[in-house]
């Protein structure tokens, strides 16, 4: 069985494809959303989703989050007393939504799509694909979320030509890609985006404004302060798209140790304006897609939203005035890159009930190769980038370009091969190299043509052919992760195997009891006193094995938590 998964940021999700279509499988909790956060206790116990979340503000030092963004990097976390890279993390996430899927399927899922941002570069989507391996999942196919979220619209069945614009804005990546479907081709026009830009962000500009009024400074408080404070600020968010004035109230560690109530009101008007360096950076790429795609506003059909970020109307007003149109709305933000992944992952199992459409992506970043240049007057300088494959090429593409020995007596030319905007080698990202003999002979007399060929499973074969001796030598860079290998990958899945995630329905009760810690810290009097004798009475009821009984009592318990907090 193929499922299609949606790896967020801030939440993640799994589907799969039914004779009623795609549809999204709920998890352990019953929830169509999973938390991108993991927590590794001293015992090796992980904790995936809410129980995760909710752990992170009692145990903020065993819980990750976010950890999307350091994809493909050195980056480690230490949790548990053990170290983890985001590819590890994130397979956690998926080993927790592949177990939800049987469970829910009643059959075992060995195969996979995942949906990655257009923007990410050739190491984070390789990374990609070792978290899913990590996992237990074979991924043959990476999907672009803002082409998911196309085939999720069902814009794929329109009969007539359509361009759409497709932005999405998630917990910590931004995506605005221009699409094209004709003749049953789904073609990427363009894409641009920021990996550092998402919801997240919004909701730290009212971290700001809240420490502004208070007098506190985000830098002096403790990690379970920030941790608190920014669960605060992402509820006061929400509440702003209903509300024109909302009430931050947060219990921060004073100076002398105690827990004090700090409280501070924030209108909108006041949040818009601190925005508007974030909204500026949302200008930029769209601008810069539609001059990629060769394309004016007037010349796009439809605008789709993705992304959870995309329903503050802060968001949505700002790109009603940039686009001049109001964006299409059929379908939930969050679900539509899961549920395009499943219909893609329909596709590749060849299903019947699919209409098949050809999906075409495009290079993200240019692809090159290191030159040096003539400055005249008998001078060279090294280290330029020399473009093969340019930003936005429709793949599967192939590229040729002709280069000539720069020294005297040169015997070897060399081809790095880098991923980049940059007019510096060095500043690009290295995918490998290879090397190719020539005839010794004076500068500039000996030819190599250098082919570029780039294909929709990230595999990138380069081919340096020699021009006086016909010698060819070939690089094949496929979409593995170069830093571990075979031995090191399987090694690294035992290890993680180890690492148990908690049952459903232990991690069900766990979670409240997490919630109602945590509000038990941010209350006082009388309703502190309440809300003890619940969590008594649950606790009692956990020791009788009582499943009747054990419900019954959560149920009262998450009653009074809403009521409450």
């Amino acid at each position: 069985m193929i499922i299609g998964i949606d790896l967020g940021t801030t939440n993640s999700l799994a589907a799969c494809f039914t004779k009623d279509g795609p549809v999204i499988i709920p998890n352990r909790q019953g929830k169509r959303l999973t938390p991108s956060a993991v927590s590794v206790d001293s015992e090796g116990n992980v904790y995936v989703g809410d129980a995760a979340k909710e752990r992170q503000a009692l145990y903020p030092d065993t819980v990750a989050v976010s950890f999307k963004r350091s994809m493909g990097t050195d980056r480690e976390y230490r949790l548990g007393g053990r170290k983890f890279r985001a590819e590890e993390l994130s397979s956690l996430v998926l080993r927790s939504l592949k177990e939800d899927a049987e469970a829910f399927l009643g059959e075992p899922v060995t195969e996979a799509v995942i949906s990655v941002p257009a923007y990410f570069d050739d190491r984070r989507r390789k990374a990609t694909k070792l978290a899913g391996e990590l996992a237990g999942l074979k991924v043959e196919r990476i999907v672009s979320e803002p082409t998911a979220a196309a085939v999720a619209y069902g814009l794929y069945e329109r009969r007539e030509n359509t361009r759409f614009l497709v932005f999405d804005l998630g917990g910590g990546t931004f995506d605005v890609s221009i699409l094209e479907l004709y003749d049953q081709i789904l073609e990427v026009r363009a894409v641009a985006g920021d990996n550092y830009l998402g919801g997240d962000d919004f909701t730290e500009v009212l971290m700001k404004l809240f420490c502004q009024k208070t007098g506190k400074r985000i830098e002096q408080l403790t990690l379970r302060d920030r941790i608190r404070l920014f669960g605060a600020c992402e509820r006061a968010k929400r509440n702003l798209n209903e509300v024109s004035v909302t009430e931050i109230g947060c219990s921060l560690e004073g100076e002398s140790g105690e827990i004090k109530k700090v409280q501070a009101e924030i209108s909108c008007r006041e949040y818009e304006k601190a925005c508007e360096d974030l909204l500026e950076k949302i200008r930029q790429p769209v601008k810069r897609s539609l001059s990629d795609a060769r394309l004016k506003l007037s010349d796009i059909d439809v605008v789709v939203l993705v992304g959870g970020a995309t329903r503050l109307n802060i968001v949505r007003d700002f790109l009603i005035r940039m686009l001049r149109k109001f964006p299409d709305r059929n379908i939930n933000p969050d679900e539509a890159v899961a549920l395009g992944a499943a219909v893609s992952a329909a596709m590749k199992e060849r299903r019947k009930e699919v209409r098949e459409v050809i999906l075409t992506d495009v290079c993200s970043f240019t692809l090159g190769t290191e030159v040096c240049v003539d400055l005249g007057n008998g001078r060279k300088e090294g280290g330029h980038f020399c473009p093969i494959i340019e930003r936005n090429t429709v793949i599967p593409a192939s590229r040729t370009q002709r280069f000539y020995t720069a020294n005297d007596g040169q015997e070897r030319i060399r081809v790095r091969v880098l991923q980049g905007e940059s007019r510096f080698a060095a500043n690009n990202l290295y995918l490998g190299e290879l090397e190719a003999e020539v005839p010794k002979g004076p500068a500039g007399k000996e030819g190599v043509d250098v082919t570029y060929t780039y294909d929709i499973n990230s595999i990138l074969e380069v081919e340096a052919h020699v021009i006086s001796t016909d010698k060819r030598e070939k690089l094949i860079i496929q979409g593995k992760d170069n830093r571990m290998s075979r031995e090191e990958i399987e090694a690294r899945m035992k290890e993680l195997s180890y690492l148990k995630i908690q049952p459903g329905d232990r991690e069900e009760n766990r979670v409240v009891l997490l919630r109602a810690e945590k509000a038990y810290e941010e209350l006082l009097g009388e309703e502190r006193r309440t809300l003890e004798y619940r969590i008594e009475k649950f606790e009692e009821s956990l020791k009788s094995d009582n499943r009747d009984k054990i419900r019954e009592e959560r149920e009262k318990l998450i009653e009074l938590l809403d009521e409450l907090w």
